[in-house]
């Protein structure tokens, strides 16, 4: 085996000054000093090292050029890089890692080839297989890239080291790709329940599609939508997983230094990318990908407090939003005022079109996180991809805790007039209108009607059969919408209980 080193300069000495700096339209880039490989024999291996260290305020994307010739197989990258000793209160280094093939690195290109994050050291690509995460194919000659991002920076520095392996032979055969359907056997127009945004080993998770599958329908799912971080790599490992009695449908978390945001239910294959912040001025751009693609646009757990976690480029994109988001916490609470406060604005614009309707996922990743932990409910004209958008979009849909929970609600007045859950009553603003909630699989939890003036009903507790129900009179004058939430008994006097169901709203008025 030939193995050579070819070592960079420590960046913050003077020698950072000979590397490239690209401005791509978004964040600021460093290029390093390309690795060279020369053809070899068929079957041999070679291998170049490069080591440095990024310093405090490094660029977001560190691309690390390979030249890779003609005749090769397979390319292996490793890295590794070291923690520094810390204050308690200051970030240590982390760093994350992706590949770019030789038709380039451009924002929102074709020469992706996947992303791990943090998740591995080490990742392969060849025609016929490669590490999850990243996409089978042909190893074409050309300048490939490494991608780095230190994702936090310890201030004496983040020491890196990358070895890349290319083993040349003969290229295998891609391997034929297979999609899970987009429609299931269902039962017409019904409720069905779902996780839209679930991990596997295909990013940071630690399950198989095939694990994943089976605790979906142990917790009760009709459908599921994959979501691994910023690849695309699971889509044609999901057929199998599909059923008459589960739909999967594809899609991407897409992860930036300046929030997520689900791309729920793309056509099989799209990649949207990642590499801007909300200052670049691309997240429109980006939205409109995913929708091309056939996908919602869903920003995640907009107020969780890791870095890079919170919301940052606004929600006039989002055609709904994840309020609640796995194990309820304070963060998920926020998320819920927060939205609630967005159907107040929506009521006082007067419009009649554009308010934003919730959801609520597992975010599973591994044990012990549950799959259907929330879960959103969803009224659709059939188990299909496009009809469970539909019923998304529309806010036909209620979050629930398990499956074990049951949310009926409506309101109903005048002349027989009736709306549901993401519909409008619309009714004289002086007429009298009943708010009827129907809650089952909720013992010891109280009942909660919500409108823009806050919360104006609370039940007491359900007795121990989990069931109850609760009618409540006001007119549009009076409330511009209402919403139901299903609550715990609170564990902290004074603050409210986690939630174990809420509604997308009814609106009242004409």
């Amino acid at each position: 085996m030939c193995t050579d080193a070819t070592h960079g300069q420590e960046s913050g000495h003077d020698g950072i000054g000979r590397r490239a700096l690209l401005v791509t339209g978004a964040a600021t880039a460093l290029t390093l000093t390309p690795m060279s490989f020369a053809t070899a024999a068929e079957g041999a291996r070679t291998t170049r090292t490069l080591t440095g260290t990024l310093p405090p305020g490094a660029p977001d994307y560190v691309y690390l050029p390979v030249e890779v010739p003609r005749g090769v197989r397979e390319i292996k990258v490793s890295y590794t890089y070291t923690k520094a000793t810390v204050p308690a209160g200051t970030q240590n280094n982390a760093l994350d890692i992706g590949l770019f093939d030789e038709r380039g690195t451009a924002l929102g290109g074709a020469g992706f080839r996947g992303w791990s994050g943090g998740a591995r050291t080490e990742f392969f690509v060849r025609a016929d297989d490669a590490t999850p995460g990243y996409l089978p194919g042909p190893v074409r000659p050309g300048t490939w890239h490494v991608v780095l991002a230190p994702y936090t920076v310890a201030p004496q520095g983040l020491p890196y080291e990358v070895t890349v392996e290319l083993t040349h032979g003969a290229p295998g055969t891609a391997p034929a790709r297979r999609y899970p359907p987009e429609r299931a056997r269902g039962r017409g127009r019904a409720w069905y329940r779902g996780d839209c945004h679930v991990h596997s080993w295909h990013s940071d998770g630690r399950r198989a599609p095939a694990e994943i599958g089976a605790l979906a329908r142990a917790a009760g799912l009709d459908f599921l939508t994959t979501s691994d971080h910023n690849t695309s790599s699971s889509h044609a490992h999901w057929a199998d997983v599909a059923g008459d009695d589960l739909l999967v449908m594809l899609g991407e978390e897409v992860t930036t230094r300046n929030g997520h945001v689900l791309a729920l239910g793309t056509a099989p294959g799209t990649f949207i990318d990642w590499r801007y912040r909300a200052r670049d001025n691309r997240w429109a751009k980006y939205a409109q990908e995913i929708r091309r693609a056939g996908g919602l646009v869903v920003p995640a757990h907009p107020h969780a407090t890791c870095i890079g976690c919170g919301w940052k480029f606004g929600f006039g994109e989002a055609d709904a939003v994840e309020v609640w988001n796995g194990p309820y916490t304070p963060d998920d609470e926020i998320s819920l005022a927060d939205w609630d406060n967005t159907l107040v604005s929506y009521a006082r614009s007067g419009r009649r079109s554009g308010w934003i309707p919730a959801m609520g996922n597992s975010d599973a990743h591994r044990d012990p996180d549950r799959i259907g932990g929330p879960q959103t409910v969803v009224l659709a004209d059939s188990l299909s991809r496009s009809a469970l958008q539909a019923g998304i979009k529309a806010g036909r849909s209620y979050v629930a805790e398990s499956k074990d929970v049951e949310v009926t609600f409506s309101a109903s007045g005048g002349k027989g007039a009736h709306a549901g859950i993401g519909e409008r009553l619309g009714v004289d603003r002086d007429t009298e209108i009943s708010v009827d909630l129907t809650v089952k699989g909720a013992p010891g939890c109280t009942l909660h009607l919500v409108t823009d003036q806050g919360t104006l009903f609370t039940s007491p507790p359900l007795p121990a059969s989990g069931t109850g129900s609760a009618t409540w009179r006001t007119t549009p004058s009076y409330a511009a919408y209402v919403r139901a939430e299903v609550r715990h008994a609170a564990s902290v006097p004074g603050l409210p209980g986690a939630l174990a169901a809420f509604t997308n709203p009814v609106f009242l008025g004409a």
